[in-house]
């Protein structure tokens, strides 16, 4: 195995311990129905391991209903928006930090600087929305 960009080529950790180099990724609906067709098996203990960068808040909000994301700032400064009981809650992350987004737990971020962050997800039943639910 040669060295990849996880930026452009994430990875699923699945059951029994696998990981799985994914094909590239194309910031498309179509990319994540696709890993969802390959690796749903797994159901919700499998992970969805990425590497993203923003230059500008995101553009929607998303939750996911089975389980946990780990979000760790690598680069740059964000801020988390969850909306928990109904109260919009914002925690500033900078370079180093993390955050926890709990399962059915809509979430989205406010970008404040260049910013790239290593994202670990139980992808499966993932929504998306442009306002949270």
């Amino acid at each position: 195995m040669s060295a990849f960009e996880l930026a452009k080529t994430p990875v699923h950790l699945g059951s029994g311990a696998t990981a799985v180099v994914l094909p590239p990724f194309d910031g498309t609906m179509e990319w994540y129905q696709r890993y969802g067709e390959a690796h749903g098996g797994d159901g919700p203990e499998g992970r969805l391991v990425a590497l993203h960068r923003f230059e500008e808040d995101w553009p929607t909000w998303e939750m996911h209903p089975k389980g946990a994301e780990l979000v760790v700032v690598t680069r740059g400064r964000m801020t988390l928006v969850q909306k928990i009981d109904g109260e919009m809650v914002e925690t500033e992350l900078t370079a180093g930090q993390a955050a926890i987004n709990p399962p059915g737990v809509w979430h989205t971020a406010k970008v404040a600087a260049p910013t790239e962050a290593l994202f670990i997800t139980a992808g499966e039943g993932t929504e998306n929305a442009p306002e949270p639910a």
